[in-house]
Parts: C-alpha cells; structure tokens; sequence
C-alpha cells in the first residue's frame, strides 16, 4: 500500500507559491545551519544535507568527491547497498547523493507519517555518519567511473567542454570534471576517500534543509538526529579567487565528427553578485530563452547554421562560466564563429531592445512559479539559499529584481563582465571535413 501511496501522492503538486514560502533558519547544537519551510499540501518531507565539499575540493586528487559521495551509501553501518536500498523501498522513500563543482549533496524524500519517517531518517543518518567504504564496493565505483571518463573521451561534446574549463581556470579548483580525470582516478585509494570524508563531513560544514510537512518543533529534531555523531570538525579554507584570462585564445581540437562543437565564454558571474538580475535577464534575451534569443534568430533561423545556438552563466562560489555555444556543421564553423561573436559583441555594446526587455521580463516572472513547483524543487532553492548565504527573502524578492533590469543597467553589466578583447574559443570536429571545398 505505501508504493500506490506515494505514487499517487508523486503526481500531486506542491500548491506552496514563492510568495509564502517562509524560509526560517537556525544553528543546530553543533553549528549546522537548518533552513527550514513548512509546507503542509502533502503528507511528506523532503531533507537535504549538504557539504562545502564538491569537486573543488578534489586538490590535485580529480574525482575524489565524486567517489566518496558515490560510495556513501554503498554500505554504511552494519547494512550492505542493497540492505540500504530495501530500507528505503519498505517505507517508499527516495535517497540519493551527487556533487557540483562546489557541493556534495545527500537528499531524502519520504513520507512523514512516523513510521515511515523514522525509518528512513535514521537510514539517512547512518549512510551520513557511518559509511564503510569498502574495497569490493570501492573498486566497483572506481571502475564505473573510469568506465564514464573512457566514454567521455569518445564524445566530441565532452572533450569541448573539457577544454573549455582549462581554458577558463587553467590550474584554479573550477577547471576540472567533477567526476575526475583517467589519471588521477586510477590513482585514488579507499585511504583517500576516508580522509576526505573525515575532513569535510563534519557538523560544522553542513547545512541542513526541510521542506515539508513537519512541524518546526519536528524539524530541530529531525535536524538533530540526523546529524548526531557526526564531528565538529572546521569549515574548509575560502576557495582561491578566479583569475581572468589576459588574453583571447583560440583551441581547435581534431575529432572525426560531421559536427564541430563551438564554446565560447569567460568565467562570469557569481552567486552573490551585484550584477547576477542584469546578467540574468540579459542572458535569457541573448541565449536562453530558446526559440526566440537572439543567437538563436542570428545563427538559426536566418542563416541556417546549426540546430540551435544559446549562452549561460552559472554562477557559483567564484565566478563561474559565462558559455556561449553551438554545433554545426564542420565546413560551416568560420562563418558560424563569426555570427556568434558579432551577435554577442552586438549585445554588449547596444543591450537589448525595450521590446525584448519587456518580454523577457514576462517570460522570467511568468515562469518563476514552476521552478519549484514541488517540495523538491523548493527544497533546491532553499539549499542554494543557504550554501550561497542569500537573503531569506531572495524568492520574495525575485520578481522586484527582475522588474528592476534595465536596458541600461544590463548593457552596464555585460559590459562589465564580458570583455571581447578576451574570449576563449573551443572548437571539437574535423578540420578536414572543415576545409575541403563545398560542393557545387
């Protein structure tokens, strides 16, 4: 009956609006942060727990966090990985870990009705204060993930993005893949995901986030429970700041592909920049609003150059990537590159129309809502709250921010940000296909 329950209860949304999602938030006895929304619609919880302890941190050891989450709950405590998944199956919970370049991140969905709750909250603290990391399970992962560095390899997409990032950050913590590189992957032992565990799942380098159906009484207790035993421990040293690029290079890496993958960027914006709402509603005009941005027109829809064209920025702790891309076709690349970068050199020294402005304001604050439309997804918002130290009120004030973008206020911020005169470019395809002669 609790499987037909919760699937029933998965179909349902979530009727909390960003307009009464009240954020509360507090330490826990050992200094964990807890944000807390109390979300009644439906009788469950989701919990997530997250560590400053993503692939940034990695040191010279690429991969390393994304081992030590993978095996986290491979077996912990007296339970084997499939003890665990059993667990959570008998009271039809969700658990599952992953990292970014900045977070390690432990989620849990569950019902919240005692029982059921009880169980898979003291599953959660057991995979969280107890894991085994053991070598059969060790070298499984390992495996597997070698096996996904091989065939990332394989992939002219990857192999782009790859090189971008060393491009942009050379020796900084952003440049690598989360999931590490073949050499440095080989290399680690279960000794080093053990030590990394102990140095940054500590109580003091967690944050603690609950949405849903319990009471705030319940919450601290919840919050409590889940993180007893775990040490104090200390928060990890400031990531190193990003050094801009002093010049515009160009990559060309050779790939037997019909396609060539073009990116284009510099590091960009930041969780707490000043900036972020002008970069952000900029950037949905330029490239991510799909069909009708900017490049999209430019590249697509008037010349026919590739399938799609968009640009991004995601914002982390430092400066992260502003991305602009496309694929085409490789006897098409020159021209492609050159309507990509007269398109972006276009935005920033005129900014958008005030038409384009009105409607990507629409759009943006239209669209808002359904971002988290569940206890899940708010529950992802809050975590980026919380890891980020954003203002309580960041939902609230959403749409006031929006509304205050203009097109001066963009034009000043891209112009700020992204300077053409430094561009890193990346192309992935076969420069053969590139160079010889279209036929008549």
């Amino acid at each position: 009956m609790v499987f037909k329950f919760i699937g029933f209860m998965l179909v349902l949304v979530s009727q909390l609006s960003f307009a009464t999602a009240k954020i509360e938030h507090w330490q826990t006895s050992k200094g964990s942060r807890v944000y807390y929304v109390q979300a009644d619609a439906l009788p469950m919880v989701d919990i997530q727990v997250v560590f400053d302890a993503g692939s940034a941190r990695d040191g010279q050891q690429f991969g390393l966090s994304a081992l030590t989450s993978a095996l986290l709950d491979a077996g912990a405590g007296k339970w084997n990985a499939d003890q665990i998944a059993l667990r959570f199956e008998s009271v039809g919970a969700n658990f599952g870990t992953g990292v970014s370049s900045d977070m390690a991140t432990l989620s849990l969905r569950t019902l919240t009705e005692p029982a059921l709750f009880d169980k898979a909250l003291e599953t959660m603290h057991v995979i969280l204060t107890n894991p085994k990391f053991n070598k059969a399970d060790f070298l499984r992962e390992q495996n597997r993930t070698l096996s996904g560095i091989k065939q990332r390899e394989e992939s002219p997409g990857e192999i782009a993005s790859e090189a971008f990032s060393n491009k942009l950050y050379g020796k900084h913590p952003y440049a690598h893949p989360d999931s590490g590189v073949m050499a440095t992957v080989s290399k680690l032992k279960t000794a080093d995901l053990v030590q990394f565990y102990k140095k940054y799942y500590v109580s003091n380098n967690a944050l603690v986030v609950i949405v849903g159906n319990l009471s705030k009484q319940q919450a601290e207790q919840a919050a409590e429970k889940l993180l007893d035993n775990l040490p104090v421990g200390q928060k990890p040293e400031p990531l190193p700041d990003v050094n801009m690029p002093t010049q515009a290079t160009q990559e060309h890496i050779d790939f037997p592909s019909t396609q060539t993958h073009v990116l284009v960027g510099l590091p960009g914006s930041y969780r707490k920049d000043p900036d972020y709402f002008d970069l952000y509603v900029g950037n949905h005009i330029l490239g991510g609003s799909g069909l009708v941005s900017k490049l999209f027109v430019e590249v697509r829809e008037k010349r026919g150059l590739a399938y799609s064209a968009s640009s991004s920025f995601a914002p982390m702790l430092k400066p992260g990537p502003f991305t602009v891309s496309l694929q085409t076709r490789n006897d098409q690349t020159k021209q492609a590159l050159e309507v990509l970068n007269t398109t972006l050199a276009n935005f920033i020294n005129k900014g958008p129309s005030q038409a384009e402005l009105d409607a990507a304001k629409k759009n943006i604050i239209g669209g808002f809502p359904m971002r988290f439309d569940t206890n899940k997804k708010l529950a992802g918002y809050v975590a980026m709250i919380g890891f980020y130290d954003m203002p309580l009120d960041y939902l609230d004030t959403f749409q006031q921010k929006i509304e205050a973008t203009s097109i001066a206020s963009i034009t000043e911020a891209f112009k700020k940000k992204i300077a053409i005169k430094l561009l890193q470019t990346v192309t992935v395809g076969n420069s053969k296909s590139a160079n010889a002669e279209k036929p008549n």
